[in-house]
């Protein structure tokens, strides 16, 4: 039995699509991300490559020199753009150990599955391969979370993505059979001068509702939304969004990496240690 989709893949194609001609200027989030994972990748003392680029948008990710880099994106354009190819992180078109880096900046929270895309990620990797994502997870979209609350009472709709927090995530990849897996969390503010201009940056980077059920706002209801957003402003009439980016690191797994120690073959007692130490 297939499970329920939880996004609508032709509306989340065709948002990517209409993103596309405007997305230099609403992509402040992925630009994070990708300097995070840049930040995470410098520290990495070895090559790579063959490299796959998952969700690419415009291809902006700085491959390392010398590699050869593969991109996949599920709007047709932004695959274009990157001279990439057009598809779904759940159903890679790529066969296993073909890369021996993966990376994926602001696409994983609008996958349907999720477990299976990293699953796969891990899968193209070849042994001691390194993955490296970053997405939007837990907490991201507070203000406006709590204005869709205050504006919809007590007939809320689901208007918003569900969120992955850090910890879900480490477990994700873990599931998903990575190799040292970490999970960590960094916050990024932004201050808006009305929610008119918060949806033009979420349509803007191809992050508005791509739910497979969706409801279009009632004008009433728009219209208390926006001044719940407001009322929530600081004095100077701009309100606080937040937007956490969830990177993950994990490496494909290789008998040459560093194994946990075997259970129950330490050498020492945790009392005995506690005894030397008085």
């Amino acid at each position: 039995m297939t499970a329920p989709e939880i996004f609508d893949r032709a509306a989340r194609r065709q948002r990517r699509n209409r993103a596309v001609p405007t997305y230099a200027a609403h992509d402040f989030i992925h630009e994070a991300m990708l300097d995070g994972i840049a930040e995470r990748l410098a520290s990495v003392k070895r090559s790579f490559a063959d490299v796959l680029d998952l969700g690419s948008f415009d291809g902006r990710f700085a491959a390392p020199e010398g590699a050869r880099v593969a991109s996949l994106d599920a709007g047709l354009d932004f695959a274009r753009a990157a001279g990439g190819v057009q598809g779904d992180e759940d159903r890679l078109p790529f066969a296993d150990g073909s890369f021996d880096l993966v990376v994926s900046a602001g696409v994983l929270d609008q996958v349907n599955d999720v477990p299976g895309a990293l699953t796969l990620a891990r899968r193209v990797l070849r042994p001691d391969g390194l993955f490296l994502g970053a997405f939007l997870g837990g907490g991201s979209l507070s203000s406006l979370r709590s204005a869709l609350r205050e504006a919809e009472g007590d007939r809320p709709v689901a208007r918003l993505h569900p969120q992955i927090d850090v910890r879900s995530a480490g477990d994700l990849l873990m599931r998903a059979g990575f190799a040292l897996p970490v999970a960590d969390a960094e916050t990024l503010r932004v201050r808006y001068g009305s929610i008119g201009r918060l949806f033009d940056d979420l349509r803007g980077m191809a992050a508005s509702n791509v739910l497979a059920e969706r409801r279009p706002l009632a004008r009433e209801t728009l219209a208390r939304l926006a001044a719940a957003f407001a009322g929530a402003a600081d004095p100077d009439g701009r309100t606080t969004e937040r937007f956490e980016i969830i990177f993950l690191t994990g490496w494909a797994p290789s008998p040459d990496q560093p194994q946990p120690a075997r259970r129950g073959s330490a050498t020492a007692s945790l009392a005995a240690a506690l005894r030397e130490t008085k």
